[in-house]
């Protein structure tokens, strides 16, 4: 049996004059069950309750929860204020500017992000055509639920009673596969256009179809896209190079023509009279990446953002430049071919996705050495001349990622997943497969610390 509540008036749809029924649909009618929650965030919503604040588990956590998945991240909305919540968690901190979050640590580096109910202030413009802005205010539970993306994203769980609050009929989409965005499509996606982006996502993560209303307004205001930060963007995408969906991602882009929005250099490439081959060779090697994340069992893929950004490049990098078929590479070749790639990369891809110049000094570098690599692989092995170079880890990863692509092996998972330091493996003289056996670098910019009284490297400690 499904419950109705009824909720406050005021704060809904704009276009609604008075409260909204939310639909309460208890534990015995949705698959969630408490022991599927993390524990962290259990923790939390408890002690939200035990100290007389709401708590609600939310967004994609309940989503990919009634889906039968495991979440990436548990966050929690409440009605406690930033400031309750800093005294209430001391293992915590806030950030962000647009809208103040609260990150509630625990051990082995788990992080917990907590945020106070929002209201719909952005609905409050008159003008319909100005983009979001950033007077955020606090808001009741439905405020905060008509103000999301999507649908599916617009649920609550609550610890309490154990049962999904669902304010616009995201349950019903769940069972029925669609992906449609909260209220009045043509008029939130001119609000913040990068809602485009996470309709084609959340889509291609869970062969969803994007119901009609939905669709239309990406197709009419695709172009949109480009009154957004740089940034925004860049961290949108690299969500969706690393979402293991990323070749139905680039086909639904393709079809709404998001994709030549976000990369007009590959519309000669995509549209022409080898079209076909083009998209071939595109959703080839973005499958190549979507088995990478999917075959990694417990371990974590790490394909780092130059490489991520490389392979999507790849195919418009091989038209482009001849490559990998240039016949020898050495000297003024090599050079020129350097600085060809490099302002390439600037004026088509670097300024518009803000990337930095050292990322695009390595893709460059990736993609110079596909001739090196294809002129000296010898059925799995290299020179060893070739092997002592620094640039030889990535690029032989690169190259198997490229050689899988077009058909050739499966690329060894191992070489891009998270490795405990007292299981990586030990190069022997006879290793020689891409990349084994090498350093590749530090894998983050955590400092170390030690408890010596002396300190380390000459350091004394603080």
């Amino acid at each position: 049996m499904t419950m109705t509540a009824a909720v406050d008036s005021g704060g809904s749809e704009p276009d609604r004059d008075g409260g909204v029924t939310a639909r309460v649909i208890p534990e015995s009618e949705h698959p969630i069950r408490e022991q599927d929650i993390d524990l962290e965030a259990l923790k939390v919503l408890y002690r939200l309750r035990d100290a007389g604040f709401s708590g609600y588990l939310v967004g994609g956590g309940v989503r990919d929860l009634y889906l039968g998945k495991r979440p990436k991240d548990f966050d929690i909305s409440t009605n406690a204020r930033p400031g309750q919540l800093r005294k209430l968690f001391r293992n915590s901190r806030t950030i962000g500017r647009r809208f103040r979050l609260v990150q509630v640590f625990f051990r082995g580096n788990k992080i917990i992000e907590v945020s106070t109910l929002r209201s719909q202030s952005e609905y409050d413009i008159n003008e319909p055509d100005k983009v979001l802005p950033s007077n955020n205010t606090f808001g009741t539970l439905e405020e905060d639920a008509f103000r999301r993306d999507l649908t599916i994203n617009s649920l609550f769980y609550e610890i309490e009673t154990r049962s999904i609050i669902d304010y616009v009929h995201g349950v019903e989409d769940l069972d029925q596969g669609v992906i449609r965005i909260v209220g009045e499509p043509q008029r939130r996606i001119t609000r913040d256009p990068v809602r485009m982006m996470r309709a084609v996502r959340h889509a291609a993560r869970n062969d969803f179809t994007i119901e009609k209303k939905t669709w239309q307004a990406i197709v009419d205001n695709r172009d949109k896209l480009t009154l957004c930060p740089p940034s925004r963007i860049r961290d949108e995408l690299l969500k969706d190079l690393r979402s293991g969906a990323s070749r139905p991602w680039a086909e639904i882009c393709i079809r709404s023509g998001l994709w030549f929005t976000l990369f007009p250099f590959y519309r000669s490439m995509l549209t022409g009279r080898n079209a076909g081959k083009g998209r071939e060779e595109l959703l080839a090697v973005l499958a190549a990446l979507d088995r990478l994340y999917s075959a990694a069992g417990d371990r974590r893929v790490n394909v780092p953002e130059y490489m991520l950004f490389a392979a999507m490049l790849l195919p418009w990098a091989c038209h482009r430049f001849d490559l990998p078929g240039i016949a020898t590479l050495k000297g003024a070749a090599y050079s020129q071919l350097m600085r060809a790639i490099r302002a390439e990369l600037d004026q088509v891809f670097g300024e518009q996705f803000n990337v930095k110049r050292m990322t695009k000094e390595t893709i460059a570098t990736l993609f110079v050495h596909l001739v090196t690599f294809r002129q000296h692989h010898r059925n799995g092995s290299w020179p060893k001349w070739l092997e002592k170079k620094s640039y030889f880890a990535d690029c032989s990863r690169f190259y198997g990622l490229y050689q899988e692509a077009r058909g050739g092996p499966e690329v060894d998972v191992a070489l891009f997943a998270d490795t405990p330091a007292d299981e990586q493996p030990v190069a022997t003289a006879g290793d020689r497969r891409p990349g084994s056996g090498r350093s590749r670098g530090r894998r983050g910019i955590n400092p170390a610390f030690s408890s010596r009284k002396r300190g380390v490297f000459g350091l004394r400690k603080g």
